[in-house]
């Protein structure tokens, strides 16, 4: 497997040049984050390894057992990724759902141990069916991929469809365990995996959506995302050294001046730097979301070539994997650790896990601009490539049935290269259109009734997250209703600009709501009359961009039939909307 950790690079051009546009762009001031190091002091025994390699796979060590999580207990008792490494999902397959739930141990395989697989079992709402989530670096997918997806989900009717998620992926819905074997195989030979896509591993590489088609792009990301996720992965063939972490973990590759990639809610973000005439990245580590903590992602104080991506990523999991606890996991995701060694103690760590023992301090030749405005990938834009362009297109909240996925990939193969991209924002971009093809890609039926590239300005930053319908975990339904309020408050009032609203149905905020120029958190509450009702908690001033922040709790407990005028008032108070009738008279 060392082969996975030796792969070089060559470092990239980069687009110095700044091009003008007139595309809609809202303004964000970049800048690095002054972190001052807190000296902690740390015993030599605390920085024991507390797994060791046992048989090709990663194994917590006997004396730091105690108090540990029911989830390491079951990743104990049977090592999850021989479900696929050691072909353990065909015997698991072929068994009924009755026969899997008289065991402990399948059922354990089946609600624990098939996340290193990507498959979620929905046990609460839809028993006996699966979610998968695939890993799609950058979210480059293709056609053919596209194809084959809405080929898996078809034959599972109404309980069959997909999302793009807020980490440029496909989570496809309805799967049921004895399909599981051939849509894997079905997988790997359109080039896809879901392999090492939940549970304790590394999520998709996320990276600049415009990577390669740019004319601003600082470098095109996508040889990076797909480096990390090979190395993640071992190639599609499972990489145990990374698939025992104390929690998940997410990493970006940034591309773009306009941070597409929300590097500050990563827990490893590679920032575009030079220093020395060289190409590299300054580094950015412990971002992360949960139902008790939100952090954003703090400076290293370290850069790395662009050869030295991949054994960076190594080091950082290397030293996480080791020397995190794994007790409460509300306190196992990496900033929990970094708070304990200090970044000082935690920058020595991965230092020590580099192949030469050493990391070269950050360098201050920045090369994301100190102010840019961020642009509107929606509708037409120009390519760097001379006579193409690409076209941003809305998809509502993400979902899509299999009809859907087969339209858009006809157009990504009428119009253009056969290329779709996804977004962080759960939209898609389909790239290298020829610009004589561009009237005809607009007069499609489907842009116009419903992947407009010109969506409404409210919806244009709508997220939401699964919800109850699919989610055992959520507590609201969130994307049909994030569609409804939306609809209700733009008949209401009228924006000047697009504002980000974001729903998730718990508080893991998978909808990321904390980023949102408004945010909306399931919870259960009470109405007037004193009756129990599924209500949000409502969050205030999210950033995105170098200027970042998480926002804040607005008003909590709202029940979300009052939700139409309260957001009204929002964006009538704090965001410039006018109330259509006032604009009425004033025409």
């Amino acid at each position: 497997m060392s082969s996975l950790y030796s792969v070089r690079l060559l470092s990239p051009p980069l687009s110095h040049s700044l091009s003008s546009s007139t595309r809609p762009r809202t303004k964000l001031f970049a800048g690095p984050t002054v972190v001052q190091p807190v000296e902690v002091e740390v015993d030599v025994e605390r920085l024991e390894p507390r797994v060791y390699e046992k048989d090709g796979y990663w194994v917590l060590k006997e004396k730091f057992r105690q108090g540990i999580n029911p989830q390491e207990k079951v990743k104990i008792q049977k090592e999850p990724m021989k479900l696929f490494m050691e072909n353990g999902i065909e015997e698991l397959s072929k068994l009924s759902m009755e026969e899997i739930d008289k065991s402990k141990d399948t059922k354990d395989d089946i609600d624990v141990r098939l996340k290193w697989l990507g498959l979620f079992h929905r046990r609460k709402h839809h028993y006996g069916r699966f979610m998968m989530r695939l890993k799609l670096p950058n979210g480059v997918t293709t056609s053919e991929q596209t194809r084959y997806l809405a080929s898996a989900i078809r034959k599972y009717g109404k309980d069959g469809c997909a999302d793009v998620t807020t980490r440029q992926n496909w989570q496809i819905r309805g799967v049921e365990l004895l399909d599981v074997p051939e849509i894997l195989q079905g997988l790997a030979e359109v080039g896809l995996t879901s392999l090492q896509s939940g549970m304790d591993n590394v999520r998709n590489p996320v990276g600049n959506p415009l990577a390669g088609i740019d004319p601003d792009e600082i470098v095109d990301t996508r040889p990076y995302t797909n480096l990390l996720s090979q190395f993640i992965t071992g190639n599609s063939n499972g990489n145990p050294a990374v698939s025992n972490l104390p929690r998940k973990w997410n990493v970006c590759v940034v591309g773009s001046h306009d941070l597409y990639e929300h590097p500050h809610i990563n827990d490893l973000a590679y920032m575009p730097a030079t220093k020395d005439g060289r190409f590299g990245f300054n580094l950015l580590v412990g971002g992360f979301f949960s139902a008790k903590r939100c952090a954003e992602a703090v400076p290293l104080d370290a850069w790395v070539s662009a050869e030295d991506v991949v054994p960076l990523c190594k080091a950082v999991l290397e030293a996480y994997r080791d020397l995190s606890t794994r007790g409460n996991r509300q306190k196992t995701r990496m900033m929990w650790l970094i708070d304990e060694l200090g970044i000082e103690g935690f920058r020595s760590e991965v230092a020590k896990r580099m192949p030469n023992q050493e990391l070269e301090t950050a360098s201050s030749e920045d090369l994301v601009q100190k102010q840019w405005e961020r642009r509107d990938y929606f509708g037409v834009h120009p390519q760097s490539q001379e006579g193409f362009s690409y076209v941003g297109l809305h998809i509502p909240v993400g979902r899509l049935q299999a009809d859907d996925m087969d339209e858009l990939a006809r157009l990504a193969d009428t119009y253009g290269s056969g290329e779709l991209r996804l977004t962080v924002e759960q939209n898609i971009i389909i790239p290298n259109i020829e610009n004589s093809k561009i009237e005809s890609l607009l007069e499609e039926p489907r842009l116009k009734d419903k992947f407009s590239p010109e969506p409404p300005l409210l919806m244009k930053g709508l997220v939401a997250c699964t919800g109850n319908q699919f989610c055992g975990q959520a507590i609201i339904e969130t994307k049909a209703r994030a569609m409804k309020v939306t609809e209700d408050v733009q008949r209401l009032v009228s924006v000047t600009r697009p504002v980000r609203m974001h729903w998730t149905g718990c508080p893991n905020t998978c909808g990321q709501v904390q980023v949102a120029d408004i945010g909306f958190m399931g919870c259960m509450t009470r109405d007037e009359n004193g009756k129990t009702c599924e209500g949000v908690d409502v969050y205030l001033g999210g950033r995105i961009g170098s200027d970042s922040h998480l926002g804040k709790v607005y008003k909590k407990s709202v029940p979300c039939k009052d939700l139409v005028p309260l957001v009204v008032d929002i964006l009538v108070k704090h965001f410039g909307a006018v109330p259509r009738e006032r604009e009425e008279v004033d025409d």
